[in-house]
């Protein structure tokens, strides 16, 4: 059996290795947007160098715990996990892809029993090796596999998308913890200043000093500082189970940490980089040019489909009417056929297919240049956002210190009666609020800083 084929095999490698060598159909050039893309970004900042953004980006913030969730949530989120299984898959779907170009061989076995005569039947016993190859000639096959390279790419560059978005997702909400922690800590404190002040005012009241009006005032405001404090600790909750099945744990609560005045710490500059690198960095470039790219394959493999198929078949096997007869020399068989298949007629509809891939093609164009022209966006909002957050930072804090200075000054002409409990409450308040709005606004340019590095495409450094 091995002797004969042999032949058979030398025929089908010498077609493998001579054919299948002319791909018809354009190969695959990158789009040219140079000129859709400027040596610099307008907003970027200019007291710093450009450079090349690093894989773990949140290390800038300098948090040990912060580096220990982006940990794990890259290796414990579900999405993540999930993405991770659809590149198997999508491998698993190139490796067949890929196995359309080679040789198949199989093995076939079959026994009949037919009537010879009446009163006499005779079994006949069949062994054999089919095997058939499509000869790639004018490259279907190649660009389908090429097509499906493509699909792969795409798949990762996908993965890493996700892996970007849940990461960007996960610190945020991280920031937004720290923010309502300090949020807390303000309220506690405002309230802990209006109950001095109710017993300041009562003991005033109770000395004929000031009047009833004074003192239900000072109850109001102490019970609507006590109202708000319920809410805040009901939205850190919620936020932190959101952060704990993010990453891949139970959705447990805890107390809120202490955040001290000083709890904000100003990020280092991101390297804003150059433009063009964007266009390497960018998964969901990365993604449309992979998407791109299978587009053009599969104008390849529609306009193959319309040359002829050649497939080169055969076989080689035992036959005998004696089981323990099969393998005998004078029992084999073989055969061996060429064969093309052209079609004549088929109302141009290979020739329709061969259109519409082209009209993908140009789709995924447009996709691509629209992806970058967001991309691009995306940058330059980000940068745009982060200089006028930092100027409104520099405004509140300002404004905070003189409100501070008036409520101190307000409280000080009370205590000798010179000014109303009103103007007190209304001094004391602007203090609050300032306080609670600076919050505010570093959160806004922490989150920014992450939209910044997400646009930017800095690596997340996702799992292999």
């Amino acid at each position: 059996m091995k002797h004969r084929t042999v032949p058979m095999l030398i025929t089908i490698s010498a077609f493998v290795l001579f054919t299948g060598c002319m791909k018809v159909g354009p190969d695959f050039k990158k789009p040219d947007m140079s000129s859709q893309i400027r040596e610099s970004y307008q907003h970027a900042p200019s007291d710093v160098e450009t450079g090349k953004i690093t894989d773990r980006w949140w290390a800038a913030f300098n948090d040990p715990e912060l580096n220990q969730l982006a940990g794990n949530v890259l290796s414990g989120n579900l999405d993540i996990r999930k993405a991770l299984a659809v590149i198997s898959e999508m491998r698993a779907y190139f490796v067949q892809s890929r196995a359309d170009r080679f040789p198949s061989l199989s093995l076939q076995g079959e026994v009949r029993r037919h009537r010879i005569l009446p009163g006499i039947e005779s079994d006949v016993y069949n062994l054999s090796l089919p095997a058939s190859f499509e000869i790639d000639l004018w490259g279907r096959l190649t660009r389908a596999e090429e097509a499906a390279l493509a699909n792969l790419a795409k798949t990762e560059e996908n993965a890493r998308i996700i892996a970007q978005t849940i990461v960007s997702e996960a610190i945020t909400l991280y920031f937004q913890i720290e923010s309502l922690e300090r949020r807390i800590q303000i309220t506690a404190q405002s309230i802990e200043n209006y109950r001095r002040n109710l017993s300041f005012i009562e003991r005033r009241y109770e000395g004929g000093l000031t009047s009833i009006l004074d003192l239900k005032q000072a109850k109001r405001v102490l019970a609507q500082a006590e109202a708000i404090l319920p809410s805040l600790r009901q939205e850190i909750g919620i936020k932190q189970q959101k952060l704990a099945v993010l990453s891949g744990q139970y959705p447990e609560t805890r107390s809120a940490r202490i955040q001290p005045e000083d709890y904000f710490k100003l990020p280092s500059l991101v390297p804003s980089g150059l433009p063009s690198d964007l266009l390497l960095r960018r998964p969901d470039i990365r993604a449309a040019e992979a998407a791109l790219r299978a587009l053009n394959a599969k104008i390849g493999v529609a306009k193959a489909s319309r040359f002829p198929r050649i497939t080169l078949t055969g076989a080689f096997g035992y036959s005998s009417s004696e089981l323990d007869l099969l393998f005998m020399p004078g029992s084999s068989l073989w055969n061996i056929a060429f064969g093309a298949l052209q079609p004549i007629f088929d109302a141009s509809r290979l020739k329709a297919g061969q259109r519409a891939a082209e009209a993908q093609f140009q789709q995924g164009m447009a996709d691509y240049a629209k992806a970058v022209l967001t991309a691009f966006s995306e940058v330059e909002s980000a940068l745009l956002t982060r200089k006028e957050q930092m100027e409104r930072r520099e405004k509140m804090l300002d404004f905070l210190n003189e409100a501070r200075s008036t409520q101190k000054v307000a409280e000080n002409r009370y205590e000798r009666g010179l000014v109303d409990y009103l103007t007190v409450l209304d001094s004391q308040r602007a203090r609050f609020q300032a306080e609670e709005s600076l919050v505010l606004v570093e959160l806004a340019i922490l989150s920014n800083r992450v939209t910044l590095h997400r646009a930017l495409g800095g690596g997340w450094g996702g799992p292999e």
